[in-house]
């Protein structure tokens, strides 16, 4: 298994409090980067593209939403484990976006620490992280 304090997660999400709600939530088991937008999210992967290797996105956000975000990021940096949290409904988006294999999975919100955990080692599996 890896040493779970190698793996660095980047985070987006437009609400600042959930930025620190996930970073407090996971900095114990991850290396946390986060971003408050997607455009911001591009940028943190290119100046970090070497250390992250998991993506998580909240879906709902200005200017571009997180399918959108991971789509454009996933054409860029394809050995990624992408993720979507979302506080709504599973719909259509996410679905089509997991049939795509443009996501790993999608976690609803309040998230679970311990699946999000699972889902990011089932991934990195896969990955051959």
């Amino acid at each position: 298994m890896t040493d779970t304090k190698n793996i660095t997660v980047l985070y987006v999400d437009d609400e600042e409090l959930n930025l620190f709600l996930f970073e407090k939530s996971f900095e114990s088991l991850y290396q946390v980067v986060t971003a408050l937008s997607g455009p911001e999210g591009l940028e943190k992967l290119e100046s970090h593209h070497d250390q992250i290797i998991v993506v998580i996105s909240d879906m709902r956000m200005p200017t571009m939403n997180g399918v959108e975000f991971i789509t454009k990021a996933r054409a860029k940096f394809s050995n990624i484990a992408y993720f979507i949290l979302t506080a709504f409904d599973y719909n259509q988006e996410i679905e089509t976006a997991i049939e795509q294999k443009i996501i790993h999975k999608f976690f609803t919100k309040p998230f679970d620490t311990q699946e999000i955990q699972e889902a990011i080692d089932e991934a990195l599996t896969q990955l051959d992280v």
